[in-house]
């Protein structure tokens, strides 16, 4: 974390900035626990109109803190690790509000009614939700904390869910092929599916951008496309 500021109205507004993102957080993890339990049968009646309302807040949040950190940038001109912290910021509130969405498309999955094709991959996709929920919320731990460890340990997790997303779509397409007549249940699990996948994709994103705001080091596409070996100097 970098240290105090000699202006005490930037360090004031930097903290207000940490702030609206710790909580607009919170109700990313609220809405998509909502919607989770909405999908496993164990949300109450009142989830529908929960998950539409956290939706408007979490839209709300993210043109908030968008306001706040263009205001920052125009009275301060901040540079090195703040600028870094702003413009990680712009990116995470982007990732959270798609959070809210992929929380509110696996609401609108539930109401269509899953039945057995849920059953059939219950395990991979609990086991999906459990593990990026972690991302998120650590994700979120690292981005306050300016602790790249914390967002090094939820990259490397990422590969767990596309590990489980993989697994349901291939028993998925099993029980499809086996029960033709709930091909359109089948498929709707699956997009849950995707939409978990996802919701670790933006966890991942979020950890990436902590980073590059504490080390200025682009981790981007790392794993994909590694960087080429550096062969050693001979003497001569």
């Amino acid at each position: 974390m970098a240290g105090a500021h000699t202006s005490r109205d930037f360090e004031a507004e930097l903290r207000e900035l940490r702030a609206h993102a710790l909580a607009m957080g919170a109700r990313c993890e609220r809405i998509l626990q909502l919607a989770l339990d909405a999908f496993f049968d164990r949300a109450p009646p009142s989830a529908t109109h929960d998950i539409e309302q956290l939706d408007q807040q979490i839209d709300r949040d993210e043109m908030d803190i968008d306001a706040l950190v263009l205001r920052i940038l125009a009275l301060r001109q901040p540079v090195a690790y703040d600028l870094r912290l702003l413009s990680a910021a712009l990116k995470l509130v982007t990732d959270l509000e798609r959070v809210g969405d992929e929380a509110v498309n696996i609401a609108e999955r539930t109401r269509e009614g899953p039945g057995a094709a849920r059953e059939r991959v219950r395990l991979q996709l609990q086991e999906m939700a459990d593990v990026s929920q972690e991302m998120l919320r650590d994700a979120l731990e690292a981005f306050v904390r300016a602790d790249a460890s914390i967002a090094e340990a939820v990259i490397a997790r990422d590969d767990v869910v596309d590990e489980r997303y993989a697994k349901a779509v291939e028993e998925m397409t099993a029980f499809m092929s086996a029960n033709p007549g709930e091909i359109a249940a089948g498929i709707r699990v699956i997009h849950v599916a995707k939409y978990l996948e996802r919701v670790g994709d933006h966890a991942t994103n979020i950890a990436e951008e902590v980073i590059f705001m504490v080390r200025g080091e682009d981790v981007r596409h790392a794993r994909t496309y590694p960087p080429p070996a550096v062969a050693p100097r001979t003497e001569h």
